[in-house]
């Protein structure tokens, strides 16, 4: 039962964006800032007033005001949560979502109920002067709620790289750290780069480009994959590989038919292991009908545990790094 609470919580924080029908957008480039952003595009922002005010339009289309920046937060979404503390301003985080778990100081602040559980009572009781949340994660009726307790809301909903650093820069100028949002987003796309360089090179000597499954959710519960539009598909071109399930859109529930007919290279998955039963790596090379997949007969299965891939924030150039020294590295046989 522990194994299937853990696994179903991933699944939910992962597809919840293609339940609640967010869009993401065209992607644009990948990662080098020079896709659409979203409506939460900071050069369309009103920014700070001669008095110290702040107005902002967040990912919605909303114009968010505060009187200057904020110094009491509650963050419901894991990202946000990572994205305060990378641009050093996790001291003014006072109140966390229960599912927010990095860094792991972050789990001294106090966490509250979130998603369809999220308790307004709860979140107003810590006084805080922002909540930042995403576009899936309150009612109408909860942020007027809130807002008529004074806790002005912002919404930051990225689905791709160059909106999640939209949101890393929109996150600093609601906490006062521009500077420091900016040097964090210029550090991803430095990583970014140097990837997308060395994998290109690495890519013409070995020949063929080769392809990828990123399994998001397990054969137990159902297999889902992500498509075009998102993170792991634009991760995969930025290291030329090509995801095998390019040809459907967002987060999408596929068939273990469709993955042994479209033979991947490589597997790479992000299910959690309990500690009871087979790894999540043994548990997909152990099944009946895949031993003919070329990643099952290399043995060529990644299990990323650590949400690298799977959160829109800073940690996105770890993961990436982490899939190309699996890839050309030598990490996959």
């Amino acid at each position: 039962m522990k194994k299937k609470s853990v696994v179903l919580i991933v699944i939910v924080l992962l597809l919840s964006a293609l339940f609640a029908g967010c869009a993401g957008g065209e992607a644009g480039g990948i990662g080098d800032g020079s896709g659409t952003g979203g409506t939460g595009d900071v050069s369309g922002t009103t920014g700070s007033d001669a008095g110290g005010g702040i107005t902002l339009t967040d990912m919605t289309g909303r114009e968010v005001s505060l009187a200057g920046p904020a110094t009491k937060v509650v963050a419901l979404t894991a990202a946000d949560v990572e994205v305060l503390y990378a641009i050093g301003a996790g001291d003014a985080l006072v109140g966390r979502g229960e599912y927010c778990d990095y860094p792991p100081e972050a789990l001294n602040v106090q966490s509250v109920q979130s998603g369809s559980e999220t308790n307004i009572e709860q979140i107003i009781a810590l006084e805080p002067q922002l909540l930042i949340m995403s576009k899936m994660a309150q009612t109408d009726e909860q942020v007027q709620q809130l807002e008529n307790a004074g806790v002005s809301t912002f919404v930051t909903d990225p689905q791709t790289i160059d909106e999640t650093y939209t949101a890393i820069a929109l996150t600093g100028q609601l906490v006062g750290k521009e500077s420091e949002a900016q040097t964090v987003t210029d550090g991803m796309k430095a990583v970014f780069a140097d990837l997308h360089s060395k994998a290109e090179a690495d890519a013409a000597a070995g020949g063929e480009q080769k392809t990828i499954y990123f399994e998001v959710s397990p054969l137990a519960y159902g297999l889902w994959t992500a498509g075009s539009g998102t993170v792991l598909d634009q991760v995969a071109q930025l290291l030329g590989l090509k995801n095998i399930f390019d040809d459907v859109s967002d987060w999408a529930q596929i068939s273990e038919e469709q993955v042994i007919e479209r033979d991947p290279d490589y597997i790479l998955t992000i299910d959690m292991y309990s500690g009871d039963g087979p790894t999540p790596t043994d548990e997909i090379l152990s099944r009946a009908g895949w031993e003919n997949i070329t990643a099952i007969k290399n043995k060529a299965i990644l299990n990323l545990t650590a949400n690298e891939l799977s959160r829109p924030g800073p940690r996105l150039a770890d993961g990436a790094t982490k899939l190309y020294d699996f890839i050309y590295g030598g990490g996959a046989e």
